[in-house]
């Protein structure tokens, strides 16, 4: 009788997907016991910044577990930190956010740090059906978590719309795997990327790689497959929107760049041209219906659909000068949008979330810590230098111009021309336009604006010194 023999497993390259879903559970339950929202906020601090420590020494350290189709790689370390990073910031910004709400924050927590195991599933990912199952179980917690409000109307529409889109993408994703395995009979990405120059089912190949962009498409917020962003991101819990905003996006291209680069690097020419078209859309597709935007929360997720096609360029120019920028880009944008949403959540209320233009009216000086962070912000999204954003699409236009794509590259100049209109209106509703005084005592958020204060002071110093920035998103992707 054959035994069944186990893989051997590799246990330090699990310890950071391990060590969140460890806390995800003690999150659970001790929600059924500590009513205390702090408390638990403290604890999934300590749990996740424990993580991120033990997820930094193992900086170094390359590996491949579970036969083949888990990495350990500084490619996986890059974006494991940055999950766990963003997820504490989402913390802070959650711990004042959720006082009054009613949603419970041990689900709460303990989802987010499933959440954050299952993107780092994601990006460590060297198998398709293990790329799934990272994707399923970070998608299971978002649905949740963007309907984690439920006595608002509009969280529970952001919760169904997002369920119903995402298990219509997962559709695609698996039927994408199927014509992929049907064409080179393997699912891990070395064995296809040997098999994708030999394989006699060219046309099922294509077609299954055209299935997984759609997946990775509608994961990353790419037009045509964007229409879910603004309706989620504005329903959702302010804070859970940066979370969708910044981790997910971060955590689809993770997979997205892995996949393709790595896997589907020999078919460059073909999928290339089609990226280039989706690339341009979303952002001009982006930028353009942004302009029309009066709420805020709004606004910031066609700005995010409009960032995901900038990533998208450098994703086509490929090459270690595009996976490079991509990694940058992704990196300066999560600071960038991560604050924006924060100051979004401290400017809301129960019952009264703040969001249009006409709240903004006199915040740069009723509220002046607030107003200058969300200046910085949105200049560093517009990309104006010193700050992050500009580096970042400096970088990612100059692989464009060096791979050939100068139109690719033309359009995105032209895009961050466009998106200046919308994001200086803000700056214009803060400063130059009269509002009316607030009365009563402004709410206490030391945690909101700690976390705001941080995604400042980090877009400033990235943008002010990218070397050594560029340098460990360039290590991160050489090591693919």
């Amino acid at each position: 009788m054959e035994q069944l023999l186990l893989p051997a497993i590799d246990w330090l390259a699990v310890l950071p997907v391990g060590l969140t879903s460890i806390l995800g559970l003690v999150l659970l339950a001790l929600g059924l016991f500590v009513d205390d929202d702090e408390t638990l906020g403290w604890i999934t601090l300590i749990g996740l910044a424990v993580t991120a420590v033990a997820t930094a020494c193992l900086a170094g350290q390359k590996s491949i577990t579970f036969n083949g189709t888990f990495a350990l790689d500084a490619y996986a370390l890059f974006f494991d930190l940055l999950f766990l990073v963003a997820g504490i910031v989402v913390v802070l910004m959650s711990m004042t956010y959720l006082e009054g709400t009613g949603i419970p924050s041990g689900d709460y927590y303990g989802l987010l740090a499933f959440a954050i195991a299952g993107m780092i599933v994601m990006a460590s990912a060297t198998d398709l059906i293990v790329v799934f199952l990272g994707l399923e179980i970070m998608s299971i917690s978002v649905y949740v978590l963007a309907g984690a409000w439920r006595t608002q109307l509009r969280s529970n529409e952001a919760a169904m719309k997002y369920f119903l889109l995402g298990a219509f993408a997962t559709g695609f994703l698996l039927y994408g795997i199927a014509l992929v395995y049907g064409a080179t009979g393997a699912f891990r990405l070395d064995r296809i990327a040997t098999a994708v120059g030999d394989t006699p089912n060219r046309t099922m190949l294509i077609a299954g790689v055209a299935m997984l962009i759609i997946a990775f498409g509608f994961k990353v917020a790419a037009v045509p497959f964007h229409m879910w962003t603004p309706d989620v991101y504005e329903g959702a819990p302010t804070t859970v929107t940066a979370l969708m905003a910044v981790a997910v996006k971060a955590a689809g291209f993770a997979a997205f760049v892995r996949v393709f680069l790595h896997g589907f690097g020999g078919l460059h020419a073909d999928w290339s041209m089609l990226l280039w078209v989706i690339a341009a859309l979303t952002m001009t597709v982006g930028n353009v219906l942004a302009l029309a935007q009066r709420n805020v929360k709004r606004m910031l997720a066609y700005s995010s659909i409009a960032h995901a096609g900038y990533i998208l360029v450098a994703l086509v120019a490929s090459g270690a000068a595009g996976g490079t920028a991509a990694l940058f880009y992704l990196l300066v944008y999560s600071f960038m949008t991560l604050g924006a949403f924060g100051v979004v959540a401290a400017l809301g209320s129960v019952g009264e979330p703040n969001e249009t233009l006409d709240d903004y009216a006199g915040i740069g000086f009723r509220r002046p810590l607030l107003g200058v962070t969300m200046t910085i912000f949105m200049l560093s999204l517009t990309g104006i230098p010193p700050l992050a954003g500009f580096a970042g699409k400096f970088y990612v236009f100059t692989a464009a111009i060096r791979e050939g794509y100068y139109v690719l590259a033309v359009i995105g100049v032209l895009n961050s021309a466009i998106s200046s209109a919308y994001y200086v209106r803000v700056l214009i509703a803060m400063y130059l336009t009269p509002g009316a005084e607030e009365h009563g005592r402004v709410a206490r958020q030391p945690y909101l604006l700690t976390s705001i204060v941080v995604s400042a002071v980090m877009t400033v110093v990235v943008g002010v010194f990218p070397a050594l920035w560029m340098q460990l998103a360039r290590f991160g992707f050489l090591s693919l």
